[in-house]
């Protein structure tokens, strides 16, 4: 699990959206969590994961805004929004596996064409059949 600074991050409780009645009117409920990336002293290929795992929630500034709204109360949105925000970081922080080229053996290249040249040779036997006339 990641080490996220409290100094990177900032907290703002807006009210929520959609049904819910009295409660979504009157109380602010929704976490909208800003954390400064910059802040979290990632490396640079940490940092270009993050980038494209947060897509459309990472700001020109480097700012991540993670909104959570699931929830009535404040507390949970407020659990939610950190818990999204560490699974996004751990992710970024997770160095995907070099994929090592492989090449067909001469066998695999030769049974290939044999299965081919028989799927032709069945093909071409369903031609239209003619009458002896």
């Amino acid at each position: 699990m990641a080490d996220i600074p409290e100094s990177a991050i900032t907290e703002k409780f807006l009210a929520g959206s959609g049904p819910g009645g009295q409660n979504v009117n009157k109380v602010a409920t929704a976490c909208q969590l800003r954390v400064d990336v910059f802040a979290l002293g990632l490396a640079p290929d940490a940092y270009r994961r993050l980038k494209t795992l947060a897509g459309s929630k990472m700001t020109s500034a480097g700012e991540l805004v993670i909104l959570a709204r699931s929830f009535r109360t404040q507390e949970a949105n407020r659990a939610d929004a950190r818990a999204r925000l560490n699974e996004l970081v751990d992710a970024a922080l997770v160095r995907p596996e070099r994929r090592i080229k492989t090449r067909p053996s001469k066998a695999a290249k030769a049974r290939r064409v044999d299965s081919k040249k028989a799927r032709s040779s069945i093909k071409a036997g369903r031609g239209r059949v003619r009458g002896t006339d």
